[in-house]
């Protein structure tokens, strides 16, 4: 006799071990706590769920499940239960949210790492996530030159392409790191940049950080707000910082005691720190910026 019942059971958890899945994680007490006013929301020790958290999704590595991770967000969740017309105090709407986040969010893929490890790069790519948002919005919405009609949004961007290809040109071999920074008033906008040219042949590089960097350059030029560029190249024989700003459409040089100062000061008490031993701080080198479609005039 076939065990039909048997062989389907075994299927199903076939099936279900390759059906990727997600959680969305109340990483912060903060949103911890304000889910707690739902009253299908059971769990009242932020410490606990998220020990709760980490033993599941280790139990569904262990059954050999491919698990994502996404930031919950309480405010985000509400106001798509709103959109939606879903009542928020249900499990299964918070389903939905977590599976919408799957879609659109922010998230993590879940590969063994303990839980403190895997919360900061979380929230950093839910921070790199809102970033590129808000820049390509504001990018977007700047509309057209009143004097000559051409897309402000889109001549930054254009200029930004052509500055970032111009700096990736002078920065010869080594491991790069290159962070740019744009201060908006509320807080500082960051985007980072891995660049691998060990091989003088090749330059490695992620596609989408290029391309965040190079976004967030585009919004400092469309709205005139300072921006660093600063990078740390490592090879075998030296480690050195050097850095540029933006100044009137172009990569302005900083000095070498510039670039130290800006590496040496406490960013959150603004007070002087030591320098990193065999770190050289030094002059960054000349972008050439002689752009034959030049910067927009008006």
């Amino acid at each position: 006799m076939t065990d039909t019942h048997g062989r389907t059971s075994s299927a199903r958890h076939i099936l279900r071990r390759e059906m990727p899945g997600t959680i969305g994680l109340l990483a912060d007490e903060q949103d911890f706590t304000e889910m707690r006013r739902y009253r299908t929301f059971t769990f009242d020790d932020h410490q606990a769920y998220l020990r709760q958290a980490e033993a599941l999704l280790k139990s569904l590595a262990a059954a050999g499940g491919h698990t994502t991770v996404a930031l919950f967000d309480p405010e985000e969740y509400a106001e798509f239960c709103a959109e939606t017309g879903l009542e928020p105090d249900t499990p299964s709407s918070r389903t939905r949210f977590t599976a919408e986040l799957a879609a659109t969010g922010p998230s993590v893929p879940y590969e063994g790492q303990p839980l403190a490890d895997l919360v900061p790069d979380l929230v950093e790519e839910a921070v790199r996530q809102a970033t590129w948002e808000y820049a390509s919005s504001v990018l977007a919405r700047i509309g057209p030159c009143t004097l000559c009609g051409q897309d402000l949004g889109r001549a930054a961007f254009a200029r930004a392409s052509y500055l970032v290809a111009r700096a990736i040109d002078t920065i010869g071999e080594g491991v790069h790191h290159w962070v740019c920074s744009v201060p908006t008033g509320r807080e500082t906008l960051l985007a980072l940049l891995h660049i691998d040219a060990t091989d003088p042949d090749t330059v490695r590089l992620d596609e989408t950080a290029a391309m965040e960097l190079t976004i967030l350059l585009a919004l400092a030029i469309a709205i005139s707000k300072p921006c660093a560029l600063v990078l740390r190249t490592v090879t075998p024989d030296s480690d050195r910082v050097y850095g540029w700003r933006l100044k009137d459409e172009r990569l302005e040089q900083l000095t070498a005691s510039q670039v130290f100062d800006a590496y040496c000061t406490d960013a959150s008490s603004g007070e002087l720190k030591a320098p990193e031993p065999g770190v050289e701080y030094c002059t960054a080198p000349e972008v050439d910026d002689s752009d034959p479609e030049g910067r927009h005039q008006h």
